[in-house]
């Protein structure tokens, strides 16, 4: 069984491969999620989980610059703040704990829910800026799997778009993406 370090440190590795290859022209090219460009999809990851983290856990992850400033700083420091926090072995013992999803182990629910958002907005930050859209398709089918049965939960907490009709045989990761509300 992988450890929520090591999944973190190799999905956010994927991640930081695409924010590195962004050009520097490239920040402010569209999205796929409406309205957002590619910055956004680093301000996303950098802005919603330290506040989320911090009410569920007491812990104030160390801030970078914004992504309006210096996406790829923005990022670099968020992602190493997270990595050591995983990687510290009193987070072992830590829980976080949220109205709606109750107690957790805390490195259990950074996984279930950080790095998984993560995995998925790499493929974002990917099309917005013509990089490598290709995601681990065990990864992806794990996802899928997970989520199939919370489709009504998710949808109504507004985190996902509509689901995308693709083909029966479309492969995973087409798959987990229309799940999402892209269109792959």
């Amino acid at each position: 069984m992988t450890t929520a370090a090591a999944e973190h440190r190799t999905v956010a590795g994927g991640f930081t491969d695409r924010v590195l290859g962004v050009a520097p022209d490239g920040w402010d090219a569209p999205a796929p999620v409406a309205g957002w460009v590619a910055r956004d999809v680093v301000r996303h990851l950098v802005e919603w989980f330290p506040g989320f983290l911090k009410a569920g856990s007491g812990i104030d992850l160390p801030h970078g610059p914004s992504a309006d400033e210096d996406p790829v700083a923005a990022w670099t420091v968020h992602s190493d703040a997270v990595q050591a926090l995983l990687d510290d072995p009193a987070t072992a013992s830590r829980t976080l704990t949220n109205r709606h999803l109750g107690e957790l182990p805390l490195d259990l629910a950074i996984d279930r829910f950080y790095t998984s958002d993560v995995f998925m907005h790499t493929w974002d930050l990917a099309r917005a800026t013509g990089q490598d859209e290709k995601l681990d398709p065990v990864r992806c089918a794990a996802l899928l799997e997970g989520m199939l049965p919370m489709d009504e939960v998710l949808r109504a907490s507004g985190q996902y778009g509509p689901r995308v009709e693709v083909a029966d045989d479309a492969d995973v990761q087409t798959r987990l993406l229309a799940f999402i509300g892209r269109t792959p």
